[in-house]
């Protein structure tokens, strides 16, 4: 039976998609598969990969950042064991990846930071001393340079296990909107918290659909260009630049 036959009687091959096993990485990598499905025409399938980052409950800074988030999936779409990856792009490292190139970056998501506290609390009405728990170097300086008196406490863990220190040892945490918004659970945010006070990560909200540099097939090439999103690949693309830069100065 010669190739086309084959794929004629057993339909096209399926897109495999490379995923962190967490609820919300799972989500939008879902969102994506079925965008990418209905662009190509092709069944696609989660394949679930597990990083360093979520098994090692340290510190993301003694990790060596977000970063360590995407290595394994990296690793896996360089040995061929999945087509594309989903990544949040915040987390995705500004430094090129050997052999690998952004394919797609959908519509962005709300870029903001949110607060959820007890009490329907804001940053500013948080009592004083309260603990506020986030695993970002970022968000610990920001909290501190707005409230000095908290008591900023690095946390790890899935969105649900940080909603729920809320209601045992927290005050309140620092999370994505993007990220509630995709699990539907944006109604537990108690401040949306601005932009113009509060900026946020370089490419929060948004996501990366990840390939090899050298990918050849042209059924997945077109299906990734109707998923990219220019004014979001543009913007995301010099809020990262700006982040490269500024590295490479204080270095």
């Amino acid at each position: 039976m010669t190739e086309q036959q084959r794929t004629e009687q057993d339909g096209p091959a399926p897109i495999r998609l490379g995923t962190r096993a967490s609820r919300l990485a799972v989500a939008q990598s879902q969102d994506v598969a079925d965008r990418l499905a209905k662009a190509s025409g092709r069944p696609v399938e989660l394949v679930e990969v597990t990083s360093e980052g979520d098994t090692n409950r340290a510190s993301l800074a003694s990790l060596g950042g977000t970063g360590v988030f995407a290595s394994a999936l990296r690793e896996a779409l360089v040995a061929g064991e999945v087509d594309v990856l989903v990544h949040s792009l915040k987390d995705l490292p500004t430094a090129p990846y050997p052999g690998l190139s952004i394919g797609a970056v959908p519509k962005r998501a709300d870029a903001r930071d949110v607060l959820v506290a007890r009490n329907g609390a804001t940053v500013d009405s948080l009592p004083e001393g309260a603990k506020v728990g986030t695993g970002s170097p970022r968000r610990v300086a920001q909290l501190k340079a707005k409230r000095p008196d908290l008591d900023v406490v690095d946390i790890r863990g899935n969105i649900d296990t940080r909603l729920g220190r809320v209601d045992d040892d927290l005050d309140a945490v620092v999370l994505a909107a993007a990220g509630l918004t995709r699990i539907d659970r944006l109604d537990a945010a108690t401040e949306l918290l601005d932009l113009g006070f509060w900026p946020s990560a370089p490419g929060q909200g948004a996501l990366a659909v990840e390939i090899r540099s050298d990918e050849t097939d042209r059924n997945l090439l077109a299906a990734l260009r109707k998923l990219d999103h220019a004014p979001t690949r543009l913007t995301v693309t010099a809020e990262r630049e700006v982040r490269r830069s500024s590295r490479r100065v204080s270095a």
